[in-house]
């Protein structure tokens, strides 16, 4: 059974870096596209990022709040997936999740509308931002 584990939520000062981590079990994570969400309280969860599967291309694609601060990776050995945010800024507080999408979906196109796609998640990790 495929699991994943994030870890890494902290509380730094706006812009600075923090990095997340989400460690997948049971199932070799290239196999499958991995993204990372946020929900903020009274927000909808929304889409960060995301990695097509490493059987696919690898592409990463990244929601428009956080494009150019944000990166995701894999590290193939460690079967885990990685978000590397920089800049942090007061509207990123959040749990983050991170969340792979159901079996055969290879791509990560459409992940921000279609979060549903998505079937096997974390518990979330909380991240602050505060100064």
């Amino acid at each position: 059974q495929l699991q994943l584990e994030e870890s890494g939520g902290a509380s730094v000062h706006p812009g600075g870096s923090l990095t997340l981590s989400c460690a997948v079990s049971g199932y070799s994570s290239d196999y499958y596209a991995i993204g990372w969400f946020r929900q903020a309280p009274g927000k909808e969860r929304e889409g960060v990022a995301c990695v097509n599967s490493q059987f696919s291309d690898n592409i990463a694609l990244y929601g428009d709040p956080v494009k150019g601060r944000f990166t995701i990776s894999r590290d193939n050995n460690k079967n885990a997936v990685y978000l590397q945010m920089d800049s942090l800024k007061p509207e990123d507080p959040a749990v983050y999740y991170c969340a792979a999408r159901r079996a055969g979906y290879y791509f990560c196109a459409g992940f921000v509308t279609t979060i549903e796609d998505f079937d096997t998640w974390g518990q979330g990790t909380q991240v602050t931002v505060s100064s």
